[in-house]
């Protein structure tokens, strides 16, 4: 009768990434300490203190002939699509007309022309928005409205070697991203852009 068929047990080598036992790739004791170092610097590390909001503008970005601008938030009052424009004549080629909105009638500005800016026309994109003050409330024609965005103040430049001119009179600043901030404030209060006579009967 023949022995039964006895054939050495063969065991494979642990793994150590499933044992968790030390293996070959076991960093030096050096780069571990450095690791474990920046851990802990990095716990340490206090959080960047919170930004005062008086150091924030939110601001409405639209464009006009290609170029970006914005107003803050603070000095609009409303955006509205144009429609039912009215032309005043005898009045100065930047005053684009009048609209009748919620019944009042506010004159409506166009900063392209003033501005000596591109005329590209108007489109179904053109918006309105309305300036506020304690005594004047103004149209501006937007080509189009980007939308609303923060920026810091400390993040304005005074001004672009290309933008200067009128512009540059009503500029409030401009990011490193090219868009111009206006001065509502000065607008509303410029005599040069405000039509006060009464046209002739």
């Amino acid at each position: 009768m023949k022995a039964p068929d006895q054939r050495p047990e063969i065991h494979e080598p642990a793994d150590p990434a499933q044992t968790g036992e030390p293996g070959n790739f076991a960093l030096p004791p050096e780069e571990q300490g450095r690791i474990l170092k920046a851990r802990a610097q990095a716990l340490a590390r206090r959080p960047a203190p919170p930004i005062d909001p008086r150091e924030l503008l939110e601001i409405v970005e639209f464009e006009l002939a290609g170029e970006r601008y914005g107003f803050e938030v603070t000095q609009i009052r409303q955006v509205c699509t144009l429609k039912e424009l009215t032309p005043v004549p005898c009045s100065p080629d930047f005053v684009f007309g009048i609209i009748n909105l919620h019944g009042e009638i506010h004159t409506v500005i166009d900063l392209k022309r003033f501005f000596d800016l591109p005329d590209s026309g108007l489109t179904e994109l053109n918006q309105v928005l309305i300036l506020d003050s304690e005594d004047l409330r103004l149209g501006i024609l937007a080509d189009t409205i980007l939308g609303v965005r923060t920026i810091r103040l400390a993040a304005l430049e005074s001004t672009l070697p290309n933008l200067s001119g009128i512009r540059a009179s009503y500029l409030k600043g401009v990011t490193s991203e090219r868009l111009a901030v206006l001065d509502a404030a000065k607008i509303l209060s410029d005599e040069a852009i405000l039509v006060r006579e009464e046209v002739e009967k």
